[in-house]
Order: structure tokens, then sequence, then C-alpha cells
């Protein structure tokens, strides 16, 4: 039980995090992909940056997970057009809502309760994805 609640407190505060960068502005999210404002590319920039850094201290120093194995991150399968169709729908849901999953549940928890529509056509949309895997050219 304690475990969660490390979890539910480390969520919250990267919900205040990104309400108070405004990563989860609409705005900020449109002047993005306008290309307009340098605002959200040095916020995801730095992201990836801090992802890629942290990831490479935990292989120096041989960081295990909570299970006692190493953290190793699995090779992707080669395929241009599966990340060129997958990343354009993910654009798109992104640039029609206004927000991408983990801010959908942050606007939410800042009185935009119209993003509960969002999160339910999220969630249908990955219920049908799973339903039709097995016919996708993965």
């Amino acid at each position: 039980m304690t475990k969660y609640i490390k979890f539910f407190a480390v969520g919250i505060f990267f919900g205040i995090v990104l309400v108070k960068s405004e990563a989860v502005s609409w705005y900020r999210i449109f002047e993005m992909f306008k290309f307009q404002s340098f605002h959200m590319y040095g916020i995801i920039g730095s992201a990836v940056f801090t992802g890629v850094l942290l990831l490479l201290i935990s292989k120096k120093q041989k960081t295990k997970t909570i299970e006692g194995q190493l953290i190793r991150v699995p090779k992707k399968d080669k395929g241009f057009k599966r990340y060129l169709i997958g990343g354009s729908i993910f654009g798109l849901g992104w640039a029609l809502s206004g927000a991408c999953p983990g801010p959908m549940y942050i606007l939410v928890g800042t009185g935009v309760f119209s993003m509960l529509i969002v999160i339910a056509a999220a969630i249908f949309g990955t219920y049908m994805y799973g339903v039709i895997k097995d016919k996708l050219p993965h």
C-alpha cells in the first residue's frame, strides 16, 4: 500500500510541474503545432535528454529493478511505415484534443471535465486497437 501512496504523490507532483510549466496548456500545444514557439519543444527536448542521461547512468551503474533484474531497453523492430502511421495518428489525436495521454488526467484534475470525453475516446481507441491488432501490419 505504501508503494501506491508514493506513486500517487509522484503523480501529483508531476501534474503540478506540468501545470506550472504550461505543458498542459492548449494554447502552448497549439503554438507548438504551428511552429510559433519553442516552449513545448524545450520541455519535450529536456525530457528526452533527461531520459537518455538517466538510462546511461543506470546502465553504467548496473541499476536493478524492484525484481532484481538489470534495467535494459528492449530493441525495437525496424520499420519506417509503422512508426509514421502510428505517430501520425497519435499526433492528430494530440492536436484535436489538445492533450496527450498524461495531461488528459491532469486537466481533469484542474477542472477541465470535458477531458473525460477525450479519456473515454482514448480508452475506446485502445480497446479497438486490441481488437484489430492481429489484423494490422506490424
